[in-house]
């Protein structure tokens, strides 16, 4: 097992302003509506949904929302979301992948191929190919040292672990993603996050006005509603990434 692969997962997520933080439980709620209606309303006994409510406890989103998200799934006249994915280029030639909830596919995905045009990318391209599928597992750097969570790691089943002074990014194959973040949980309590996420395999560089456009589109992608998580395969340095992301 490798101890220190390096890599990004590259998420936009909105900040702490009010208006943002309703769209992100908006998208939690989404979330764990359609992991509750997948399998039983019991987070014990559902895994996905248990994944979520960590992520949602995590962003401090109410319970109120939560219960209201899990009672969506329940009943004839439960809202049908369902998981769509698309694919593209954006500028400088970075590989995106989309990946959203929606109770209609049509206007989604005009949405999303839209917004690609609109800000000098392009949607249809397949490129999963240049990703990694996997499950994620994310521990604060405060409950082990990096040597005591490789160790767990290796035990637990995963596949690899990267620590920083702030977390410890545990990876695996997505079908054992429930039984090693299981048996994380025994040993350190619930994780921070236990999900899927896109890995790229290699980056592209990308500076100056590509880099700006890139982070303008991404941006645009996850402001819509019926998004949930944006991943690319870019590199940029950390100057450029604070400057547009300020």
């Amino acid at each position: 097992m490798a101890g220190h692969s390096q890599f990004k997962n590259i998420m936009f997520r909105k900040g702490a302003q009010d208006a943002k933080r309703s769209k992100l439980f908006s998208k939690l709620g989404r979330e764990i509506t359609v992991a509750a209606k997948a399998g039983l309303p019991d987070p014990d006994h559902n895994a996905k949904l248990r994944s979520v409510l960590i992520a949602a406890r995590k962003v401090s989103m109410p319970r109120d929302s939560i219960e209201r998200a899990i009672k969506k799934a329940q009943g004839a006249d439960a809202t049908n979301y369902e998981e769509v994915r698309y694919e593209g280029r954006g500028p400088g030639g970075v590989a995106l992948i989309v990946e959203g909830l929606t109770d209609n596919r049509n206007r989604t995905a005009s949405d999303v191929r839209s917004l690609f045009a609109k800000h000098g990318g392009q949607m249809g391209e397949t490129v999963a190919y240049m990703f990694d599928r996997l499950g994620q597992i994310q521990y604060p750097s405060s409950v082990a040292s990096a040597d005591a969570m490789l160790d767990a790691a290796i035990e637990a089943g995963a596949d690899d672990c990267q620590s920083t002074d702030q977390t410890h990014d545990l990876t695996c194959a997505p079908d054992d993603l429930a039984e090693v973040a299981r048996n994380l949980e025994k040993r350190f309590g619930p994780p921070a996050s236990a999900k899927f996420v896109w890995r790229p395999q290699t980056g592209v560089p990308v500076e100056g006005d590509a880099a700006e456009a890139l982070v303008t589109l991404i941006d645009a992608l996850d402001d819509h509603d019926d998004v949930q998580t944006v991943y690319a395969n870019f590199e940029m340095s950390d100057a450029t990434m604070a400057k547009l992301t300020a």
